[in-house]
């Protein structure tokens, strides 16, 4: 099967955007990963679109996507709705390049979206909790907060976690978020400020919890025949892993890790064959501060129960071993469910292509992604490579 290349990637700002519409914040999207495209790029060269999104608040809930992608001209060509929870918009992209795989296209537009601030607090905790087990979770009054501080305890009691390593997500997120100017939350916190925030789900407090936020965004996959055509910068979708899990917490086997996430990443390092000790950076899926730690161990990163040591001793930091979610992740970037995988993809192109900013990593070649739909029903993991051109290696890359 083919390679396939992330040519061009870009997004609006996350956050709440009172007089914008989803198709605005689409257009806005696809514009700015065109214009990462380096040779150009136009509606006559693509083959196919997906789009992830939720559908919060019952916006346009049949074909949402050709509602965004004639917005952007592309109304004459095919595309399709990915509605996986907050994973949509990763699985948008793994439906792209299984498309480019298959030889059913060569070039593929990627998207998702998500308007979450237009609506009272109530009815978007409606929204949100359809994407939990409805009858014993939703119906019964559990919130995806409460879900998510059940796995906190457990995983608390387990390994003797503490507050202050739920808070040491908040605070590196938050210190990445305030470089990235697309940030939700473009501020930083302390541990006293995470630690004694307000009480949302014991043990979760304020500043363990992501924003539900406003915004799109999209990535334009190509080809290995094609690649060429549009770009210098050799982004390559490396390996591709996803997994599903018993929707409800209670029906699984363990509440302190993610079955669909492990199989997700064991797959997607088999597949781009490497480990993750070949890692220069990963944006996991932080909905909720628990949700960071428990990432670092079902991705392979550590150990079961290690994950507060990585915090603790910076390997996780910018300048560490393993710089974790540099754009500030779901807690500090923000989480419009359907942009949220496709956001982080992203992330990794500007790392990887030398465009992120005051949050430009050193030379990095491999980056992941890991996209969670639910508490755990769905996921899906990309791992990206910058193939070396041939005057940095002395060889083709």
């Amino acid at each position: 099967m083919r390679d396939v290349y992330l040519v061009g990637a870009g997004q609006t700002p996350f956050g709440a955007f009172p007089d914008r519409s989803y198709r605005d914040l689409f257009a806005e999207a696809y514009r700015a990963a065109c214009d990462g495209v380096d040779h150009g790029i136009d509606a006559a060269d693509v083959d196919e679109a997906v789009v992830g999104t939720l559908g919060v608040g019952g916006r346009q809930l049949g074909l949402s996507g050709p509602a965004v992608t004639e917005h952007v001209g592309l109304h004459n060509v095919p595309c399709s709705r990915v509605e996986n929870a907050c994973a949509a918009g990763g699985f948008a992209v793994r439906n792209a390049v299984q498309a480019i795989k298959s030889g059913f296209a060569d070039v593929v537009v990627a998207g998702g979206y998500e308007v979450m601030t237009d609506l009272s607090d109530d009815v978007t905790k409606y929204w949100l909790g359809v994407s939990g087990e409805t009858e014993w979770e939703r119906l019964t009054g559990t919130t995806f907060s409460g879900v998510y501080a059940q796995m906190a305890s457990a995983y608390m009691t387990e390994y003797e976690a503490t507050t202050e390593d739920l808070s040491r997500v908040a605070v590196k997120n938050h210190a990445n978020g305030a470089t990235n100017p697309k940030a939700h939350l473009d501020f930083t916190c302390s541990l006293e400020d995470a630690v004694e925030a307000p009480t949302v789900a014991d043990p979760l407090t304020l500043y363990h919890c992501c924003p539900t936020s406003d915004g799109a965004a999209v990535a334009i996959l190509a080809s290995e025949d094609v690649v060429g055509e549009y770009t210098n910068d050799r982004v390559r979708i490396a390996g591709v892993g996803a997994g599903s899990e018993r929707v409800g917490l209670a029906e699984r086997d363990s509440y302190t890790g993610i079955s669909a996430s492990q199989v997700a990443a064991e797959t997607a390092y088999e597949r781009a064959g490497v480990t993750p000790d070949d890692l220069d950076f990963a944006e996991v899926h932080d909905c909720f501060a628990i949700a960071e730690l428990i990432a670092y161990e079902d991705l392979g990163f550590c150990e079961p129960g290690a994950a507060p040591g990585l915090l603790r001793d910076g390997t996780t930091e910018p300048d560490g071993d393993l710089p974790v979610n540099t754009s500030g992740g779901l807690k500090s970037k923000g989480h419009p469910i359907g942009a949220t995988g496709t956001g982080q993809l992203v992330e990794a192109f500007e790392q990887l292509t030398g465009r992120a900013g005051d949050r430009q990593l050193e030379n990095p070649q491999y980056g992941l992604t890991h996209n969670v739909g639910g508490s755990g029903g769905a996921s899906v993991v990309h791992v990206l490579e910058r193939e070396r051109a041939a005057d940095e290696t002395g060889v083709a890359g």
